[in-house]
């Protein structure tokens, strides 16, 4: 069935919203892991819903838009959340096409 572009933003946005909260919920998932499963990561989100608002002209910071992905500042988050990375966890990185 198809939607109207209302429809269609309203339940885009709520998927959005609930991605955002399941990744806020999987502080064990590594953004790392994230990019070499899937190629992006909250890092990514949150660059992508910076441009989402650029392309508006809307003002967003890049702390902002991070704020907004993790649910705190991003310093915050790294420091609570965010291991060293393993050899193997870069070395798939490496290997792993990125856009």
């Amino acid at each position: 069935m198809p939607f109207d572009d209302a429809t269609r933003t309203e339940l885009e946005a709520a998927a959005f919203r609930r991605l955002v909260e399941h990744l806020r919920a999987r502080t064990d998932v590594q953004n790392i892991d994230l990019m070499n499963l899937a190629g992006f990561c909250r890092n990514c989100l949150s660059n992508w819903l910076k441009d989402a608002a650029d392309e508006r002209g809307m003002p967003l910071g890049r702390d902002e838009s991070r704020e907004h992905v993790y649910g705190m500042p991003y310093e915050t988050w790294k420091a609570q959340h965010q291991a060293e990375a393993r050899p193997d966890q870069l070395a798939a990185f490496s290997a792993t096409p990125r856009h």
